[in-house]
């Protein structure tokens, strides 16, 4: 094949000097650690998004909600509208009590997709999903998955645009042996449960597609009416990832969501052992 030219470069190609505008100082440190990954941040500043059935917005272990929408569907016209509802069946405020345990100062809101009994439907998850990455939340937290594979390729494309443009989604693995969906997918943060109590103990897994486990057996949580119960999940297991990665951001603001996951598997507890 003829040599090419600079003007007949293949697309998406680096030009002859043009390294110079992408160059990206090296902010890294020669051991990468937990103090350096997150020590003394709170999350401020970061923006996260529960995606689940609401939160209860004056639960006492969640805090202040920025903001509440709920999505709903009548027929086929789909609505995204302010909601005071809250949480309509205790799961999206279990989540949000998890987050801001780990990450009391970020900012929270809560997009509501799922209605009482867990109800919901694909078409609603895809709508409120879409709402999100539009919004350019810093982090999606997604306790829930669709089996429905008519709607995977949509979801999937809905991943990658938030991952190029630097939302992260946070995914929980089903707790039943299926396929389902976005936690499957690469351009997301897939979680599934351990057994340690302790919140911070996250273990990379060097066989996904599950990538992480956390916390997420008898785990005391927020729950409908101010209360808290005890419960066990990979949907409990996800905030705690999310409200590792909020920590991340909160100190170390502008890294991708590339970034984030490689120092989440870096600082994981089972990386850097002994064999």
């Amino acid at each position: 094949m003829a040599h090419e030219t600079e003007e007949e470069l293949p697309a998406w190609s680096l030009p002859a000097g043009a390294d110079q505008a992408i160059s990206l100082p090296s902010a890294w440190p020669e051991r990468l650690t937990r103090e350096w990954a997150w020590g003394g941040s709170t999350g401020a500043g970061v923006r996260v998004c529960v995606l689940d059935s609401g939160v209860e917005l004056d639960h006492p272990l969640v805090g202040q909600v920025q903001r509440s929408v709920a999505v709903t569907k009548d027929g086929d016209e789909i609505t995204i509208a302010d909601d005071d509802a809250g949480d309509l069946c205790g799961h999206g405020t279990a989540c949000a009590g998890i987050i801001r345990s780990l990450a009391p100062e970020c900012e929270l809101t809560s997009v509501r997709v799922l209605g009482a009994g867990y109800t919901g439907s694909a078409a609603i998850l895809l709508a409120g999903l879409e709402w999100a990455i539009a919004e350019e939340f810093d982090i999606v937290n997604m306790s829930l998955s669709t089996t429905k594979k008519q709607y995977v390729d949509r979801l999937h494309e809905l991943a990658d645009t938030a991952y190029f443009n630097r939302t992260m989604l946070i995914a929980s693995a089903h707790n039943m042996p299926v396929e389902s969906f976005p936690w499957r997918f690469a351009s997301v943060v897939s979680v599934g449960s351990h057994e340690s109590e302790d919140p911070y103990v996250v273990y990379a897994n060097p066989r996904p597609p599950v990538e992480f486990f956390a916390r997420g057996l008898n785990v005391d949580i927020a729950w409908l009416g101010g209360q808290t119960i005890t419960a066990t999940g990979n949907s409990f297991a996800t905030p705690h990832v999310a409200g590792l990665c909020t920590l991340i951001l909160g100190k170390h603001p502008g890294l991708t969501p590339f970034q984030v996951k490689s120092v989440l598997h870096l600082t994981a507890t089972n990386v850097g052992r002994e064999a």
